[in-house]
């Protein structure tokens, strides 16, 4: 144990399972939105606090790294490192009366575990930007056989650059058919639940709480055909006709639909690098659509400061705020960002899918919410005729119960990782534009001057093979910025290397 200046005690376990990171990163979190750690208090440098703490200076690195990256520390050069100006969470009003919980449902018999198959399915779930670079170099390069490697496309082929799109062939075959396998051996219901397989809310519970750290039961999760799926559901549930819906501003194209064939006034919200401006927001939003981990499409994470914001504003207004935890799986420097619903349940509905991280065709996603929400999600469901096929539900579930998703998590974010480290090292250069996000998801925005003539880009790109989207199409109104979308996860290695470089060659000259 060792005490801060401001009298925290610090305390490691190293029997625990929390890996030792994480453990140093909670104490410090929750002291600094409890207001014992204070704005503008120093802490300890890396090297005095793993002396004191008995850890190597990498654990407490890793620790501090999380904490930069979500906003609760701040460093000042030649000084320190102190604790970021952020506001204490505001005081919690009374919530609606919840329904009791649902009893904890029992879960499927667990699947043997696959052995890992190389050294990258042993990787760590996530490594500070001091390692990544030291991973990727231990990571063997995948064999000529394997999905990743696939043959390169012909000249006739575009190289696509489309962000928001897997990599599939990256799933490892055996993986595939021993969830499908599995799928076939289970009859199907006499008739399905409408919230989903039960003992697959048991396990998506279990896997927020491990990947997302969201205190969730059972009774809290919907099965869902994907985010789009999920929000129809709500926006079926909640939205009357001309409510006003808050959407991001760029933001989702088809969140913008999905409202507003709902039945909404569509109503777009401001983002900047970091995200939404809570401080922008109008007062009379029903529904606020937002993508807090990784902002889609520039790229940006919310801070802490703004989060608070954020519940503060839902509270304030009785809006629901909706997350969509796009990319949340796939970061480079840190670890996921925790998520906008664990820091108030009452007012965040939560939307996760499987859709970048196995393929868009699968068809399977996941909302948790309230037990009194997600009963009347379930009430409504079989007036719509929507449902997830129990197949894909217990393929989904296999892939949970055996270790395969995460595993595969992981290997993925190795490899998109290499493809963003080529993209940007191939246009991080002067005249080629600005590159905006974080260092996370599977693509970047490249922000152009205004007025540059995008359109005959994307046609001389496309002569030459390459794919590419403009940015305006991710705005409601008039664009405010001029650029493009690059999405890395549909192409291989070799294609993303050969498309940067043609895209360099043609922003080096006027088009």
């Amino acid at each position: 144990m060792t005490t801060l200046p401001a009298g925290l005690p610090v305390v490691v376990d190293r029997a625990a399972a929390v890996p030792l990171a994480a453990q140093i990163s909670a104490q410090l979190r929750a002291a600094a939105a409890a207001g014992v750690l204070r704005a503008g208090d120093r802490l300890p440098s890396t090297r005095g606090l793993a002396a004191a703490l008995g850890v190597s200076r990498t654990v407490v690195t890793t620790a501090y790294a999380r904490l930069f990256a979500e906003g609760w520390l701040e460093g000042r050069h030649g000084s320190g490192t102190y604790v970021a100006d952020v506001a204490p969470a505001a005081p919690r009003l009374p919530a609606a009366p919840r329904l009791p919980a649902a009893p904890r449902l029992a879960a499927a018999p667990r699947l043997p575990a696959a052995p890992p198959s190389s050294d990258l399915d042993r990787a760590i779930g996530y490594a500070p930007a001091a390692s990544i670079a030291h991973l990727m170099s231990r990571a063997p390069a995948p064999p000529a056989e394997s999905p990743i490697s696939q043959a390169p496309l012909t000249s006739r082929d575009l190289i696509n650059l489309s962000p928001g799109i897997p990599w599939a062939p990256g799933i490892e075959p055996a993986i595939w058919r021993r969830a499908w396998r599995y799928a076939g051996t289970r009859p199907p219901s006499p008739w399905p639940d409408p919230r989903g397989l039960p003992e697959l809310r048991a396990e998506l519970a279990d896997y927020l709480r491990r990947s997302r750290g969201l205190g969730v039961t059972p009774a809290d999760i919907l099965v869902t055909r994907g985010v789009s799926g999920g929000l129809a559901l709500l926006a079926a549930a909640v939205l009357r006709p001309g409510d006003r819906a808050g959407v991001e501003e760029p933001g989702y194209p088809a969140a913008r639909e999905v409202l507003r064939r709902a039945g909404a006034r569509i109503v777009p919200c401001r983002v900047d690098a970091h995200g939404i401006v809570p401080d922008e927001l109008p007062g009379d939003l029903r529904l606020l659509y937002t993508t807090p981990a990784h902002q889609y499409p520039l790229g940006g994470r919310l801070p802490v400061g703004r989060r608070q914001a954020l519940i503060a504003w839902a509270r304030g207004c009785g809006a629901i705020v909706v997350e969509d935890d796009y990319d949340s799986e796939f970061r480079y420097d840190v670890g996921p960002l925790p998520a906008l619903r664990g820091m108030d349940p009452d007012v965040v509905v939560y939307l996760g899918t499987t859709s970048k991280v196995l393929a868009p065709g699968f068809g399977a996603g996941w909302l948790a919410a309230g037990p009194g929400l997600v009963e009347r999600l379930a009430e409504l469901r079989p007036s719509l005729g929507e449902r997830v096929p129990e197949p894909v539900q217990n393929a989904l579930l296999a892939l949970l119960t055996s270790g395969d998703l995460e595993r595969h998590i992981r290997r993925m974010r190795l490899e998109y990782a290499r493809r963003r480290a080529a993209l940007v090292e191939a246009l991080r250069r002067p005249g080629h534009g600005r590159l905006l996000g974080d260092t996370a998801g599977m693509h970047v925005a490249l922000e152009l001057p205004a007025g540059f003539p995008v359109g005959r880009l994307i046609t001389a790109a496309a002569a030459r093979g390459v794919g590419l989207q403009a940015l305006d199409r991710y705005f409601a109104g008039p664009p405010a910025l001029t650029g493009l979308i690059l999405g890395y996860g549909a192409v291989p290695l070799t294609q993303v290397r050969r498309a940067a470089s043609e895209l360099g060659r043609l922003l080096a000259r006027p088009c």
